[in-house]
């Protein structure tokens, strides 16, 4: 793990007085805690979550804990995450390699937000892919990340991204992020997992996303009646979280929505799959 502190006063010695926010570009903070090489790919599980940031609640802690030692998920997604300077005293319980991309940092409290993934395995590669546009009032960018692991008795690699999709801007820009993340995945052929909250709070961003996603190849996971109306959304508007899969097969009865867990006001989302 890179000298947090250090890279931050780097940082702000770039900082224009008065502004609050920081945007970041293309910045990692990882930490490798398994010695596993490979995921079993006759049980991949997956947690796909929209925090709101709050990793150092107490609550959340213990929430987050209890899906930990109940689903034993091999691959973790959060959105929102914030990680304070003293990096290395998060989570030491988390027995887990994880990859941080910060999309900007909070002077004011010294934190950074942004999104995270975990795994059982150290990813192969990584690559962050941040939108050429900014969300206004804060101007800061939105951010994904994809990983590719390991998987066992097979020849080829799992893909995944990790992604939260920019808000409060015309459907134009929505658009060309979405592109831009098409264009990273349409090279990889193998197995892929792509999850994350994508802001489709009105029916022309679902159809958006519904056009690329197909393009890609990939299916939805689908949530039974009880759960999709638990997963988070604006008044009547479609669903925001999703988890999308290709070359894969989803575990009937696996895909499940978290509707008791109050620490954040997303839900956690659960799938499990398997490559044959």
């Amino acid at each position: 793990m890179p000298n947090i502190q250090q890279h931050v006063n780097t940082l702000v010695t770039k900082f224009v007085p008065g502004y609050r926010f920081l945007r970041l570009q293309e910045l990692t903070i990882e930490k490798n805690n398994s010695l596993q090489t490979e995921i079993n790919s006759k049980s991949i599980k997956v947690l796909s979550w929209n925090i709101a940031k709050q990793n150092y609640n107490k609550t959340w802690v213990k929430d987050f804990s209890k899906i930990i030692e109940t689903y034993q998920p091999n691959l973790i997604f959060l959105q929102e995450f914030s990680l304070r300077l003293e990096a290395d005293e998060w989570a030491k319980w988390l027995k887990m390699n994880w990859n941080f991309a910060p999309n900007f940092l909070d002077i004011h409290h010294q934190t950074y937000s942004g999104i995270f993934t975990a795994a059982t395995i150290s990813p192969l590669t990584k690559k962050v892919i941040t939108t050429k546009h900014y969300e206004p009032i804060v101007r800061t960018p939105k951010i994904s990340l994809i990983t590719e692991y390991l998987l066992s008795e097979q020849s080829t690699t799992l893909l995944t991204i990790n992604t939260h999709l920019i808000n409060f801007v015309d459907l134009n820009k929505f658009k060309i992020q979405l592109n831009e993340l098409e264009l990273a995945l349409s090279i990889h052929r193998g197995p892929l997992i792509f999850s994350g909250d994508f802001n489709t709070w009105s029916q022309k961003r679902a159809v958006i996303l519904n056009q690329v996603t197909t393009q890609l190849g990939l299916t939805p996971v689908i949530f039974a009646p009880h759960y999709q109306d638990k997963i988070k959304r604006f008044l009547l508007s479609p669903p925001l979280d999703h988890i999308f899969y290709r070359n894969l097969s989803a575990k009937k009865a696996s895909a499940k929505v978290l509707d008791q867990i109050c620490s954040s006001d997303h839900k956690p989302l659960l799938a499990e799959f398997t490559y044959i």
